[in-house]
């Protein structure tokens, strides 16, 4: 939470606020400036190291909250690891709202396939529904940063966008995809180990339908999660490095 500026709102809206902080320091600050809110709760740790899914847990068994959603301006540097951990964690919250880097939102909320497409872009479309809030102008803070922020809000989806047999495989796919951006995705998938050899890979993805020269980008998610299902099937009783 930081100086706590966003955390003020929230204590206003809120039935309770939790606010998780590293800086021992800035605990002292916070317990100080909120001294006079009983709905707020400080818990000095590490977000990418703390049990989430307990805490909302606790929450919910013990003070009937019954809706839970996740607030904060992440720190550029940390983003990814954060909002991938709240995402896979799967946890019982109703919505993720969070200011990042705008460079990052974009990929984050991209449809799959679009210009904005990463390999972390398949990863929030396949558990959640991403929108843009609005942007916010580096002018907005001090110090000034040189980029452009932008607020996204991520509502978790009850079930998967795809249905895949293996999700470590699915993703695995994908990620070895992007490796090597430059390459098509035949070629990325031989060098990364996911394909034996080029003819290999030309009759799978012929299989479903993808043309050999085609790039990890351009696939829609669907396309993966075929590509994964019939990796499954074809290798069920061989031992492969992508499982």
């Amino acid at each position: 939470p930081g100086l706590g500026t966003l955390t003020s709102f929230l204590l206003e809206k809120a039935k309770k606020v939790i606010c998780i902080e590293l800086d021992k320091k800035m605990i002292k600050i916070l317990n100080d400036r909120f001294i006079a809110y009983n709905n707020i709760e400080l818990i000095n740790a590490d977000v990418l190291r703390i049990d989430l899914k307990e805490i909302i847990k606790q929450e919910k068994e013990n003070n009937e909250i019954k809706n839970v959603k996740i607030v904060a301006n992440l720190p550029y540097y940390i983003t990814t690891p954060i909002i991938m951990k709240l995402i896979e964690d799967k946890l019982d919250v109703d919505s993720i709202t969070v200011m990042i880097q705008k460079e990052v939102a974009q990929r984050l909320i991209e449809i799959p396939s679009g210009k904005n497409t990463g390999a972390i872009t398949y990863t929030v479309f396949y558990y959640c529904e991403g929108k843009k809030i609005r942007d916010v102008e580096n002018t907005s803070f001090i110090p000034m940063p040189e980029v452009t922020s932008q607020v996204i809000n991520l509502k978790p989806r009850k079930e998967p966008f795809v249905k895949v047999d293996n999700e470590k495989v699915f993703f695995n796919i994908i990620k070895s995809g992007f490796l090597q951006r430059r390459k098509t995705l035949l070629n990325a998938l031989i060098n990364s180990g996911v394909f034996l050899n080029k003819e290999e890979g030309i009759l799978i993805l012929k299989q479903i339908g993808l043309n050999e020269n085609i790039r990890a980008e351009n696939l829609r998610i669907e396309d993966y999660a075929n590509l994964a299902n019939l990796f499954c099937k074809k290798y069920s009783k061989k031992p492969k490095n992508v499982v």
